[in-house]
């Protein structure tokens, strides 16, 4: 009878924390319209702003690659569309990387990377306390446009590197890394869906 108690009051605990309510503490982002914060992309979602603008010099040449024909091979129908700005600086040594291993790194990356700081500074949440926690890490990424243009700079540019700065996996892993997290650390690649299957794994992981 007594053992019989104890599982009903195991399978109690169990459906309470299926139902405890999970607390977001901390938030950061980084959106086109120069959204770089929560407070920014909030403005720019109540003022109604259109974050779409002309396809920047500095990302390619509108000219090499415009079209107006939709069926017109290797070419582009638009010469708009939302860009983040500033993916160019990037703080390697504040996060202990080489300014060599920075060039290989998929922006999506680096981006992670700060954003992630960021947002534990929004919650207050020191650093160094982290360390050696079982904190996890879920990170809804999709595709990998940044390794193909590295390859087409030529075979000089296939370093040690390239590998890491462009798999996925390590999205997850260079957070987990640099703020010594013991926890779990998932890439989740589910398309248009990423963000939201890493958030629902995020929360299944806490509970």
């Amino acid at each position: 009878m007594l053992r019989g108690c104890s599982r009903l009051r195991d399978i109690s605990q169990i459906r309470r924390r299926e139902r405890e309510p999970v607390a977001v503490v901390g938030m950061a982002c980084r959106f086109p319209g120069g959204a770089d914060d929560p407070e920014a992309f909030w403005h720019l979602l109540r003022s109604g702003h259109d974050a779409i603008g002309e396809i920047p010099a500095d990302r390619w040449s509108n000219a090499d690659y415009f079209d107006p024909d939709p069926d017109a091979a290797g070419r582009i129908a638009v010469r708009h569309g939302a860009f983040l700005s500033g993916i160019d600086r990037f703080d390697a040594a504040f996060f202990g990387i080489s300014p060599r291993e920075a060039v290989t790194m998929d922006p999506q990356q680096r981006i992670l990377l700060e954003v992630a700081w960021l947002a534990l500074e929004d919650a207050g949440i020191a650093t160094e306390r982290l360390a050696g926690s079982a904190t996890g890490v879920f990170v809804g990424i999709c595709n990998s446009d940044y390794v193909h243009r590295v390859l087409r700079r030529g075979p000089q540019s296939i370093d040690a590197y390239m590998a890491s700065g462009s798999a996925h996996s390590v999205a997850a892993g260079r957070i987990s890394y640099c703020l010594g997290l013991q926890g779990p650390a998932l890439s989740i690649d589910t398309a248009c869906s990423s963000s939201l299957v890493a958030l629902h794994q995020a929360c299944r992981s806490l509970r």
